[in-house]
């Protein structure tokens, strides 16, 4: 049986981390997907829905543990790391001298997503629209057929029923080709995996790895339970 804490992928051993991160030790890269940084500032200015402002320093505090604890090489954010393209001009400086920070001394490579297409040269790091090694391919959105997939955009989240109650929360999903991140943002919604846009990219065969309070939690496509609102704050 599969460990619990790998995820299997071309024959590649990834390991899904309670944070919401993903470590791949055999290159000691870290993935992270959908940061939707500066989202609390673009609602504001758009849609006059305000939220309070601190998304960016919550979200980048969080990825800050998870950087410090397993110090990749490598940092590979899987696009819609920002809400738009301008909300990287919009990050407090103490934001962005966090995210420096991280960033210095190891590679980082923003994906490119449909929220943030464009970001600026004052960023650290390498801007791609996708990004291939090993028989791997890393971009923000799925495209079906395609093996040795990562990706993000998604959000998605899973329920189980059992004895206590229904868990519900963030998860990594995987078949043998191809594995989608979390959203790894303060401010981000989810979609149920069992919903169409998610389980039509997914063999019949396909496990969830749930995060939950105590960590994470392996289980078979065919444990999951329907989300009654699948969908909760959008992630189009």
């Amino acid at each position: 049986m599969m460990p619990t804490r790998t995820i299997l992928l071309r024959d590649h051993a990834f390991r899904p981390d309670p944070s919401g991160v993903l470590w791949w030790p055999e290159r000691r890269w870290l993935l992270v997907a959908d940061l939707h940084l500066e989202k609390a500032t673009a609602l504001a200015q758009r849609s006059r829905r305000l939220l309070p402002p601190y998304d960016s320093t919550a979200t980048l505090a969080r990825l800050g543990a998870a950087i410090d604890r397993l110090d990749p090489a490598a940092v590979v954010a899987l696009g819609d790391s920002f809400h738009d393209s301008e909300g990287a001009d919009r990050l407090a400086a103490d934001d962005l001298a966090m995210l420096t920070r991280l960033a210095r001394g190891r590679d980082w490579t923003w994906v490119l997503g449909n929220h943030d297409p464009d970001l600026p040269a004052t960023l650290p790091g390498d801007r791609t629209e996708e990004l291939r090694l090993d028989g791997l391919v890393c971009r923000h959105v799925a495209r079906p057929g395609d093996a040795g997939e990562i990706s993000g955009h998604y959000h998605p989240k899973a329920a189980v029923d059992g004895r206590a109650g229904r868990v519900t929360g963030r998860c990594f999903v995987a078949d043998s080709d191809r594995l989608v991140l979390p959203a790894f943002g303060a401010y981000t919604g989810g979609l149920d995996v069992l919903d169409p846009a998610i389980r039509g990219l997914l063999a019949p065969a396909f496990h969830v790895w749930l995060i939950g309070r105590a960590g994470l939690h392996r289980f078979p496509g065919a444990r999951l339970s329907p989300i009654a609102l699948r969908f909760v704050d959008g992630v189009a």
